[in-house]
């Protein structure tokens, strides 16, 4: 006799349709600055049958833009505006669950580091979607600036979804930034999920653009 298939939750139970199990799979996604959505705060009932389509997007660091998503098997659904009216929460519930879901996840994750000289580099490139996310931790952000800022300047990369990339920069290795800026640009070309091809950095613990040791490159 075939036994029964395990039993399916039931759609009101899934994430698309409720809170409680939503709000822990919720994380945060850096979007390629530009990204056009909605902040999610006047989102009414459409007059239709259809959603309003347009994912939740909100300012981040440096011009970069950040949305939500929700993980699943083969590929991550983007929050919108629909999920809200579905969940019956506002954008700061996202935010927050998502942005306590990806510390939790940062706390255990690895980084990897390589030396050479005064030049050390850190990355995290775990392939689980939340590596360039990692910036925006202040607690991350804060233990950067105290591994790499002794040698120079703390200058990040996130060239693509599933990598973040932190170096100390010598104030007289020109050399290694333009390798850098080189590197960050054929990465985000090349990327399945892009963010930003350049070159920023950490200044008083906030991401900003990095202009280049002489502002050539800004």
């Amino acid at each position: 006799m075939d036994r029964d298939a395990a039993p399916r939750p039931a759609p009101s139970l899934a994430p698309e349709h409720e809170w409680s199990a939503a709000s822990r799979l919720l994380r945060p996604a850096l979007r390629p600055a530009g990204t056009v959505g909605v902040d999610g705060r006047h989102v009414h009932v459409p007059a239709g049958t259809a959603f309003p389509g347009k994912p939740l997007i909100v300012a981040g660091p440096a011009g970069l833009a950040i949305g939500y998503v929700i993980p699943g098997p083969g590929f991550d659904v983007l929050v919108g505006a629909e999920h809200l009216l579905a969940w019956g929460v506002g954008p700061d519930e996202v935010r927050a669950a998502a942005m306590a879901n990806l510390a939790a996840w940062s706390g255990e994750a690895p980084w990897v580091e390589e030396m050479n000289g005064l030049r050390r580099v850190v990355w995290s490139d775990s392939g689980e979607g939340m590596d360039a996310a990692r910036i925006l931790l202040p607690e991350v952000r804060a233990q950067l600036a105290a591994d790499l800022g002794g040698v120079g300047r703390v200058l990040i990369g996130l060239p693509e979804r599933d990598l973040l990339i932190a170096t100390g920069l010598a104030g007289d290795d020109d050399e290694f930034a333009a390798m850098l800026a080189a590197y960050m640009s054929d990465r985000s070309d090349g990327a399945d999920h892009p963010i930003d091809p350049r070159v920023f950095e950490l200044l008083d613990g906030e991401l900003v653009v990095f202009g280049g040791p002489s502002g050539a490159w800004q």
